[in-house]
């Protein structure tokens, strides 16, 4: 598991309110904890991040809709029915054996939702935020990515109008793989672009 980086910051004050309202109707019987976090863990590891790796995995596959993403990622995305809120304005980036992209919002947690599902804890904590634009490699490391001093790490910073994704490179050895295959491979992560794709 790689380290994460962590705050130490006082939560929020809409935080508080989030968990004393969650704690009232868990009280009442209105809700059950349990499902209520297995319906976050969904939302955030299985149906958004699937929904980015439909996008990907058919870019490896196809040079075509890779060329549509890459001009106009919005259309391209919306292609798949992903779009509407957080998912307005999209671009994506693409990693090469060259170019290393990684995605941050420093203001805030500016997101693309509807590809990527709930953001990770990690991506909206100051300290990912800070360090990830004046020392991108040591946050890298930190999630198990070493690169080369010979490969460039560009940053990406999202915004309220314009949310970035990381088209990660097709791991090795999959020519023979088909799209739900390589889609398999594609982790939220790696569209953010502190990983990189899962090798077959």
């Amino acid at each position: 598991m790689p380290k994460k980086p962590h705050t130490t910051q006082p939560e929020s004050d809409a935080a508080i309110r989030v968990r004393a309202l969650e704690s009232i109707l868990a009280e009442k019987g209105l809700i059950d904890p349990k499902a209520l976090d297995a319906l976050v863990d969904t939302y955030e590891h299985k149906i958004g991040p699937r929904n980015g790796a439909q996008v990907v995995a058919r870019a490896w596959v196809d040079a075509a809709y890779k060329q549509r993403l890459l001009t106009d990622a919005t259309a391209a995305i919306k292609e798949f029915g992903f779009s509407g809120l957080q998912g307005e304005d999209m671009v994506v980036v693409e990693n090469t054996p060259d170019i290393h992209n990684v995605v941050v919002c420093t203001l805030c947690s500016c997101y693309p939702w509807p590809t990527l599902g709930l953001p990770p804890v990690w991506y909206k904590s100051a300290p990912y935020r800070a360090r990830v634009v004046s020392d991108p490699r040591s946050v890298l490391k930190e999630f198990n990515t070493e690169l080369p001093e010979t490969v460039e790490v560009r940053t990406w910073d999202t915004t309220a109008e314009l949310r970035y994704l990381v088209l990660p490179e097709r791991p090795a050895g999959t020519e023979n793989m088909t799209e739900a295959q390589l889609a398999e491979l594609v982790t939220r992560d790696s569209m953010i672009g502190v990983t990189k794709a899962k090798a077959p």
